[in-house]
């Protein structure tokens, strides 16, 4: 029963994969309606775009760390 308890949490917990994956495409997404709408900004906008980037993407690294964790730990 525990064994199958946590074969449940650690595939929930990758779910956030798919989030981050949604997530980056936003944020390109924006990057690029922004520089359609006004090239002149976009050196600045896209190192917005990569911050962006990076947070979700550091979400996307937490998913497989938490799954490991609950498999192995718990």
């Amino acid at each position: 029963m525990l064994e199958g308890a946590k074969s449940i949490g650690a595939g929930a917990a990758t779910i956030a994969s798919a989030g981050a994956a949604v997530g980056i495409g936003n944020v390109l997404s924006s990057s690029i309606h922004s520089v359609a709408r006004n090239p002149s900004l976009a050196k600045q906008s896209f190192g917005y775009a990569i911050l962006g980037f990076a947070l979700t993407e550091a979400i996307a690294s937490f998913a497989p760390m938490m799954a490991f964790l609950i498999s192995s730990v718990f």
